[in-house]
């Protein structure tokens, strides 16, 4: 029995692993959006609807395309939070939290 308890414990740690680092995408644009992710050799087309979110792509890092664009073309890491608006991707926080304000180089905004 205690066995089949660690076996368990041991299965929802790699799912709860495997979820933490997959990338999330969501629409804050008024049109849908047509995403294809390439994951090494697996490609996949999902239609965004507005306001829409998609959860757990890009696990081991993958391309990401808008609406078939080429030169709409952005590489994840597969940890991501991004949203998609205005025909671009963005990220929704930054990745290092530290980093200074826009306009500033000291990081401690504009000391006038």
């Amino acid at each position: 029995m205690t066995n089949q308890v660690l076996t368990v414990c041991a299965i929802a740690a790699l799912l709860m692993t495997s979820a933490a680092s997959a990338a999330t995408i969501t629409n804050r644009g008024d049109k849908e959006v047509k995403l294809t992710i390439t994951e090494g050799s697996s490609r996949q087309d999902e239609v965004l609807p507005s306001g829409k979110v998609v959860d757990g792509v890009c696990q081991k890092g993958c391309i990401i395309r808008l609406n078939d664009n080429a030169n709409d073309e952005y590489e994840l890491e597969g940890s991501e939070s991004v949203s998609v608006e205005g025909g671009f991707l963005y990220y929704d926080s930054p990745e290092n939290e530290g980093a200074p304000p826009a306009g500033s180089t000291s990081g401690h905004g504009d000391q006038r």
